[in-house]
């Protein structure tokens, strides 16, 4: 893991925040590089929305480090590969969206009600 920490402060001795590959590399396009962020995103193959809402957070996380005097870890790990895969229902292994029902059996994503209750057959071990 790569970082950064205040000059002559102990690394114990400060606050941390992290930022991902994605976050740094975003940070690279625009800042760096110079690019516009449709150029930017479209070589990281994501949407212009998505990247803007990641080199804000970037953004966001570094400012604090330097203001508030904060150590800076990179976290290992690729950069954006691409859409990860589709979830699975925890209950029956089927596919599901999320914010959407389970499409095996059309409940709430986490198989719980309006209310928050657990709903009868969302326990994995019951071996439904």
């Amino acid at each position: 893991m790569r970082g950064f920490r205040p000059i002559g402060r102990p690394a114990c001795a400060v606050g941390w925040v992290s930022i991902g590959r994605d976050e740094l590399e975003a940070i690279r396009l625009a800042d760096r590089e110079g690019l516009y962020q449709e150029a930017a995103a479209e070589r990281m193959e994501i949407s212009r929305q998505t990247f803007a809402r990641i080199l804000t957070h970037a953004r966001t996380t570094i400012a604090e480090c330097l203001i508030d005097g904060k150590a800076l870890l990179v976290q290992a790990g690729a950069a954006v590969d691409g859409p990860a895969p589709p979830p699975t229902c925890p209950v029956h292994g089927g596919a599901r969206r999320f914010g959407r029902g389970c499409r095996c059996c059309g409940r709430e994503p986490d198989h719980r009600d309006q209310a928050g209750r657990q709903l009868p057959g969302a326990d994995p071990d019951a071996g439904e």
